[in-house]
């Protein structure tokens, strides 16, 4: 049967994957948050066969007529439309790379892979995770190989692409150049600074998990995360799931260290009041998607850094620690939190990192995941090559305990090799919009001493979140910020904060 209108069919093909997909991601954060351990072989079959029903459908017989058909009526469409049938043909010729066996296997690979990582982080066993990580390596080698061969470009910009589409490594290698030039005399400055001041005064524990979360559901309450639309739970690495109109965050909580979870709670909330803020007209269609990870992990960042580490809002979110936990005195004034919550120290975990050293910790995952997908660099010998570059980067060692160093994030053993860039370039894309805002409501400081997002949230609908993928990511940043992505402010905003 020929389709009278290939545009129309499409848009009905790719609702229903949208429904499938949208099954698999509310099964994946149940995996992750409430599912038993018992269930992962069962649960890893459910999503792989949704993954395979979805790539059957966008890989049938007569795809391609219908995406050819179509681009030929495209002056017929409008924008969004014209801009729908671009994703969906972006969709395609990732899909069609790779035959269903691979798919089947990626999925399988990953569940099997997070489940053991789950285990071995928590007995600091990272011999019990290399079997089933050699086999997600395998498994992304080729799929990076298959999609490379469409794409026209190498494993690993295939693998990138997937997570930031058009995304190159060279553009990347120019980027981090420029801060593995600046970051290691700024890091050098600032600890000297730090140590000829008096250190700010500690804020003691213990910290109750129950006050945590009242916590920080009362604070993201406040900046806009809407619980009738989703969720706060707790997993072994804080990550954003669920759909645009279900969407679930999670965090860790360590009673020793408040801080850890809350900042997670609102790095996740930035995520999550993107997904929420999709334009709704396309919730069901590839241009109704985030505009790929470097942006998503933009709007984390701009909300946990730009926004939520500054002084404006410590002012305002302290009073609510201090009635949190029921404290007062000298550590706990809003002078004293802000020192501590700007204070740079080199250390182990990528999520606890300051804003200095963090970006070292994702330039270390960036260079050896393109040996590991090359196949420069195996599953067992990641410890030593680890600590290697840990050294290298942040002076420190990670060599005796495993689950501080390649054990730390999810990423790898869920396959995402290629999304590490994304935190990093989402810090220099969240600086220069916070710039651009800022100046185009310069109370936003006063704002946010008072609690009050709806100006921030209002300039990143319109600006951001509204926008879906209508355009690629450079034309979308030029068009909320005046031009393209520019590192000098970050580097910029780095400088005027920790007074390098």
């Amino acid at each position: 049967m020929i389709a009278n209108d290939p545009y129309a069919e499409l848009e009905k093909r790719f609702a229903r994957m949208s429904a499938i997909n949208r099954a698999g991601a509310i099964l994946n954060w149940d995996r992750s948050t409430m599912m038993p351990q018992g269930a992962s072989a069962d649960r890893a079959e459910q999503l792989a066969t949704l993954a395979v029903l979805g790539h059957e459908a966008i890989v049938a017989s007569d795809m391609s007529d219908l995406l050819a058909r179509a681009g030929e009526g495209r002056t017929a469409l409008d924008p969004w439309q014209q801009a729908n049938l671009r994703e969906m043909h972006r969709a395609w010729v990732h899909e069609n790379a790779l035959p269903a066996d691979l798919v089947e296997a990626r999925t399988k690979a990953a569940s099997a892979c997070e489940m053991a990582w789950r285990e071995a982080r928590r007995n600091a066993d990272y011999k019990s995770l290399i079997p089933t990580l050699t086999e997600v390596l395998a498994v992304t080698r080729r799929i990076g190989e298959a999609k490379g061969a469409a794409l026209g470009v190498s494993l690993y910009d295939a693998l990138l692409d997937e997570f930031e589409p058009a995304g190159r490594a060279a553009r990347v290698d120019e980027l981090f150049a420029e801060l593995r030039g600046f970051l290691p005399d700024l890091l050098g400055r600032v600890l000297e600074r730090q140590r000829k001041a008096p250190a700010p005064l500690l804020l003691e524990g213990p910290f109750p998990i129950e006050a945590q979360r009242r916590l920080g559901e009362g604070l993201i309450r406040a900046i806009g995360f809407d619980f009738d639309h989703g969720r706060l739970d707790i997993s072994a690495h804080p990550f954003t799931g669920g759909t645009p109109d279900d969407v679930r965050i999670t965090t860790r909580y360590d009673e020793a260290d408040f801080a850890r979870a809350l900042m997670g709670v609102l790095h996740e909330t930035g995520h999550a009041l993107y997904e929420a803020g999709l334009p709704k007209t396309w919730g069901h269609q590839p241009v109704g998607n985030a505009r790929g990870m470097v942006l998503h992990e933009s709007q984390s960042l701009l909300l946990e850094m730009q926004a939520c580490r500054g002084r404006a809002f410590i002012d305002f979110a302290t009073p609510h620690m201090c009635a949190a936990f029921g404290r007062s005195g000298l550590a706990w004034e809003a002078d004293n939190v802000a020192r501590l919550y700007t204070r740079v120290e080199p250390g182990f975990i990528r999520v606890d990192a300051d804003e200095v050293t963090y970006p070292l910790h994702v330039i270390l995952r960036y260079e050896l995941e393109q040996e590991l997908v090359a196949g420069q660099l195996e599953a067992a010998d990641l410890p030593e090559a680890w600590d290697a570059k840990m050294r290298d980067c942040l002076g420190l060692s990670t060599i005796d305990n495993p689950a501080d160093g390649p054990m730390q994030d999810v990423h790898w053993p869920g396959a995402a090799f290629g999304y590490f860039p994304s935190y990093t370039l989402g810090a220099m894309m969240a600086a220069q919009q916070w710039s651009a805002l800022s100046k185009e409501h310069p109370s936003a400081d006063d704002d946010l001493a008072k609690g009050d997002f709806s100006a921030i949230n209002d300039w990143r609908r319109q600006k951001i979140w509204s926008q879906g993928s209508r355009w690629s990511t450079p034309e979308l940043l030029q068009r909320a910020t005046g031009e393209k992505l520019n590192a000098a402010y970050f580097t910029e905003h780095l400088r005027k904060r920790y007074g390098g």
